[in-house]
């Protein structure tokens, strides 16, 4: 693990409620429904743990790890040129909930926290939940503005978009 600082506090704020939004921070909530049945949650699961999801989106992801785990330091590359420093906060790995949350690193576009969490609901359907918390950090984050938080939202959805894909065809029961 590195000594680089988060740039943020509450650290580890989503662990108990991914909703919760600390003062002057944005909040992001996205939920996307992948299925039904333990065949879908592992395999969602896996994804999310392995970093599979963030690569089959097509972003770069240079980790300290092969999976997630606290501590591990993240870089994820967008479009080729921006560099989003992270360090995995929390994971979960339970029968029904598995995940982790990254929080930004000085360098990082944004600073806040994200979660990825795939859970199975009492009657078997697989979703993932992005929630996150941010502010701008930089200042091309802070021109764009409304784009910005736009292009937050459409990352978000796109993540449940891939995931679904990977676990299509999966038997669901």
């Amino acid at each position: 693990m590195s000594s680089v600082p988060f740039s943020y506090e509450p650290v580890g704020a989503t662990r108990d409620d991914p909703t919760c939004c600390p003062p002057g921070f944005r909040p992001m909530l996205v939920r996307t429904r992948l299925g039904e049945g333990h065949e879908v949650f592992h395999r969602a699961a896996e994804a999310v743990l392995t970093w599979e999801m963030h690569r089959e989106l097509g972003v770069g992801i240079d980790a300290t790890a092969d999976r997630a785990a606290p501590g591990v330091d993240v870089t994820v590359t967008l479009a080729g040129v921006i560099k989003a420093p992270c360090r995995i906060i929390w994971t979960a790995e339970e029968p029904r909930r598995a995940g982790w949350a990254y929080g930004t690193l000085q360098g990082h576009p944004e600073c806040g926290e994200e979660a990825f969490l795939v859970d199975r609901t009492g009657d078997g359907t697989v979703w993932l939940t992005v929630a996150a918390f941010s502010r701008p950090a930089k200042w091309y984050a802070r021109a764009g503005g409304p784009a910005t938080r736009g292009l937050q939202h459409a990352y978000a959805r796109r993540c449940g978009a891939v995931l679904k894909r990977l676990c299509a065809g999966l038997p669901e029961a």
